[in-house]
C-alpha cells in the first residue's frame, strides 16, 4: 500500500502530521508493506531564501493578524508539538523559501532517503533555528543524512529537480489540495491535516481493507486536523 504526502518543510502541522502518521503506522499490522512518498508543496513561492524578520511578525503581516495573535498561535502549536516529543523553537525560526529544500528531498528520494531528508530539514527549521532556504545550510544537512555534499551543491547550482517540485504542485492543484499536510492512501482515501493518531489508524485499516479495489477520485477525510494554506495555519488537535 502506498501513502502519498504533500507537505512543506516550514509547515508546523506537516511536522505534527508526520509524527501522528508514524505513531499510527507503529501500531499498524502491515506497516512493513506500506510505502511512503513525499511530494512538494510550497506555502510561499515568493518568499526570499532567508528572511531577517521574526517569524511572528512575518505571519502577522502576511495574514493580517496582530503580533499578539501570531504569538498565541505559535505557542499553541509548540504545545501540541511537545505532546509528540517535538520541540518548536518558533522564536528562533528563520523563515524562507523552500524550493531548494524540496529539490534536496527529491534528490534524497533517489537514494531512499526522502523521509530522512524531510525529518532533518524540519528539525533544522523548527528546532535548530537554521535557515532551510540557505544553500550552504542545505548542503551541510544533506551531508548529515548521507548524501554527497559535492553532488548536492552541484544540484543546487543547477535547475535539477525543479520540474519534480512543480509537477508535485501541479498534481496537488489537480486534486484540489489547498492546504497541507495532505495524505492520500492507496490512491483512494484522502486525509487532510494533522489528524489525531486514531484517525490515521482508522484510515490505514480502511485503505488496507479496500486496497485491491479500483482507485476512485480522492475524497478528503474530516476531523480536527490543523493545516497550513494560502490563508495561514490553524486548527490544533490533540495528540
Amino acid at each position: 500500500m502506498k501513502i502519498d504526502i504533500w507537505s512543506d518543510i516550514v509547515c508546523p502541522f506537516c511536522y505534527l502530521g508526520k509524527r501522528r502518521l508514524e505513531a499510527a503506522l507503529a501500531q499498524f499490522g502491515h506497516a512493513d508493506e506500506v510505502e511512503v512518498q513525499w511530494h512538494s508543496f510550497e506555502l510561499d513561492r515568493g518568499a526570499s531564501p532567508v528572511a531577517n524578520v521574526p517569524l511572528v511578525d512575518l505571519v502577522a503581516a502576511k495574514y493580517g493578524t496582530t503580533r499578539e495573535q501570531a504569538v498565541a498561535q505559535h505557542r499553541s502549536m509548540a504545545a501540541a508539538a511537545a505532546e509528540l516529543g517535538l520541540t518548536f523553537n518558533w522564536e528562533q525560526a528563520r523563515y524562507g523559501n523552500t524550493f531548494d529544500a524540496h529539490r534536496v528531498v527529491h534528490l534524497a528520494a533517489e537514494q531512499g532517503l526522502a523521509d530522512a531528508a524531510h525529518e532533518r530539514l524540519m528539525r533544522a527549521y523548527f528546532t535548530d533555528g537554521l535557515a532551510v532556504g540557505d544553500r550552504d545550510v542545505l548542503v551541510r544537512l544533506a551531508g548529515e543524512i548521507g548524501l554527497d555534499e559535492g553532488v548536492v551543491r552541484d544540484m543546487l547550482e543547477s535547475d535539477d529537480y525543479g520540474n519534480h517540485v512543480r509537477s508535485d504542485e501541479a498534481t496537488a492543484k489537480m486534486l484540489g489540495i489547498e492546504s497541507v499536510p495532505f495524505f492520500v492512501l492507496d490512491r483512494k482515501y484522502g486525509v487532510s491535516g494533522a489528524q489525531p493518531v486514531e484517525v490515521f489508524a482508522q484510515a490505514l485499516e480502511t485503505a488496507w481493507e479496500h486496497r485491491h479495489e479500483v482507485p476512485e477520485p480522492v475524497a478528503a477525510g474530516g476531523g480536527c486536523g490543523g493545516g497550513c494554506g494560502a490563508g495561514g495555519c490553524g486548527g490544533v488537535c490533540g495528540a
